[in-house]
């Protein structure tokens, strides 16, 4: 069984309202993963990157470990200015 298939076994087909959950709850996830594997990679801790930001340490470790979802605005100013890097958001149909 691939991935794909439990999912569709275990939370429904894509459209249903707990896969839909499912895979909000995964956006959200990756989003923290990617901050704290790009924050690691500038030698930054929580900390530095925050006070580069204007925002607490709190509010960076729950957006990494998934706590807390992010503002577009707030994701914008981590990668910016925070990680000197640039946001790029796809809409796909």
């Amino acid at each position: 069984m691939n991935l794909e298939q439990f999912k569709d076994k275990n939370y429904g087909k894509i459209g249903t309202t707990k896969r839909n959950e499912l895979e909000a709850g995964y956006e959200n996830f990756k989003i923290g993963a990617l901050i704290h594997e790009a924050r690691l990679e500038k030698g930054l801790t929580q900390e530095e990157l925050a006070k580069k930001v204007g925002t607490t340490k709190s509010y960076i470790s729950k957006i990494e470990n998934n706590i807390k979802e992010v503002r577009l605005s707030t994701l914008q100013k981590i990668v910016e200015l925070g990680l000197g890097g640039h946001l790029q958001l796809n809409i796909k149909l």
